[in-house]
C-alpha cells in the first residue's frame, strides 16, 4: 500500500523538529477569541490543554495511476493529485463543517483522517489528536475508540453481518467486564433504534433487507453506540425524511454542546449554517478558508472568493452563482 503518514518534523517523516518560527500549530498557544492559523473561533471553541481535539496540517492525498491518455501498452504511471496542503482544527464543543461542491473531494478527506486508504493512494501530511502527533499505527488505533465514522455510503455495512451486531460492534473487557459492557451495547443499541424508528426486529436484519434510509439510520447508530470524542459525518442525512433528518442532526449538536467535537462534510450550506459553529470551505482539493459562521452574516466578512459565492448563493441572499458554480 501505497500510503504515507508523516510522523513528526515534515512531510518526509524527517525526525528533526521543526524551527521555532516553525513550530506546528499544536505547539502554539491559543486563547479562545484569538484569530490565528487562518481561522477564527467560535463561541463553543473550547482549548483543554492548549490545543485542538483534532489538528490537520498540510494534508495532501494522490493517486498513482497509469495515464490515461496514453496507449494502452505504452502507458506510464504516473502521481495524480487530488487534495493538497489541506490544514484544519476541530474543538472540543464544537461542530465544524467543511462544505463545498458535490465529488470535490470531501468524502477522501474524511478517509484520509480516518487513515482509510486504497492501494494506489498516498497520503502525507500531520495529524494530532488530543495534542499527540500519530502515525498510521496511531490513527489506526484512535479510530471507532475515540474517533467514530458515519460514512456516506450505505455500501460500508458488512453485508454478511447483522445490522444490530454491527452497531453493537464488539465489547471490551474479559469476563465479568466483558459481559457488562456486552449489556451496555445492547441497551444503547435498542435505544438508538428507538430514538430512529427502528424496530426491535430490525436488529435481526441484514444490510441488504433494510430500505435506503433504515440503512443510513442504521449508521448513525454505529456512531453514536459507543462515547467516541470524535465523530466524522460524512453527508449523514440525504435519504432521510425531514423529521429523522432534524433529529439527526440535533444529535450531532447534542455530541458536540456535551464535549465532544463534530466534523459535519456536507455540500448542503443551508445545513451546515443552521448546525455548526464554523465552516472550512472545501474548493479545488484544498480549505479557502476556515471562519465561525456568524461571518456568514455578510460577505464583506468572508476572506475568499469561493466563500461569498457560496453566501451569493443561498436562497435569501441574491441566489446568484459566479463562474465557479456550486452544485
Amino acid at each position: 500500500m501505497r500510503r504515507q503518514v508523516a510522523t513528526a518534523g515534515s512531510l518526509s517523516g524527517s525526525s528533526v523538529p521543526p524551527a521555532m518560527s516553525e513550530r506546528p500549530h499544536e505547539a502554539q498557544a491559543h486563547r479562545k477569541s484569538e484569530a490565528h492559523h487562518h481561522h477564527t473561533h467560535a463561541a463553543n471553541s473550547r482549548h483543554p490543554g492548549h490545543h485542538h481535539l483534532l489538528q490537520v496540517e498540510n494534508l495532501s492525498v494522490s493517486f498513482d495511476m497509469y495515464d490515461p491518455g496514453a496507449p494502452f501498452l505504452k502507458a506510464e504511471r504516473r502521481l495524480v493529485p487530488v487534495i493538497h496542503d489541506v490544514s484544519l482544527g476541530v474543538h472540543e464543543g464544537e461542530v465544524m463543517a467543511v462544505v463545498g461542491a458535490s465529488g470535490a473531494g470531501k468524502s477522501l478527506l474524511a478517509e484520509a483522517i480516518m487513515g482509510v486508504a486504497v492501494p494506489n493512494e498516498l497520503i502525507k501530511g500531520r495529524l494530532w489528536f488530543d495534542g499527540e502527533l500519530q502515525d498510521e499505527a496511531g490513527i489506526e488505533r484512535l479510530r471507532s475508540r475515540e474517533i467514530a465514522f458515519v460514512p456516506q455510503s450505505i455500501a460500508c455495512l458488512d453485508p454478511l453481518m447483522r445490522v444490530g451486531e454491527q452497531v453493537r460492534g464488539i465489547p471490551h473487557g474479559k469476563g465479568a467486564a466483558r459481559k457488562a459492557d456486552e449489556e451496555r451495547r445492547r441497551k444503547r443499541q435498542r435505544e438508538l433504534f428507538q430514538r430512529y424508528r427502528l424496530d426491535e426486529s430490525v436488529e435481526h436484519l441484514y444490510p441488504h433487507e433494510l430500505s435506503g434510509g433504515m440503512a443510513r439510520r442504521v449508521l448513525l447508530c454505529c456512531a453514536l453506540v459507543d462515547e467516541p470524542r470524535l465523530i466524522i459525518a460524512d453527508e449523514p442525512t440525504p435519504g432521510l425524511d425531514l423529521q429523522l433528518a432534524e433529529a439527526a442532526l440535533a444529535d450531532l449538536r447534542a455530541f458536540a454542546d456535551e464535549g465532544g467535537a463534530v466534523m459535519l462534510i456536507t455540500h448542503d450550506i443551508e445545513l451546515a449554517l443552521a448546525v455548526a459553529d464554523r465552516v472550512a470551505v472545501f474548493h479545488e482539493g484544498t480549505v479557502v478558508e476556515e471562519t465561525s459562521v456568524t461571518n456568514f452574516e455578510s460577505p464583506e466578512l468572508l476572506r475568499h472568493p469561493f466563500s461569498r459565492e457560496l453566501w451569493h448563493a443561498l436562497p435569501e441572499h441574491d441566489f446568484a452563482v459566479a463562474s465557479s458554480s456550486v452544485r
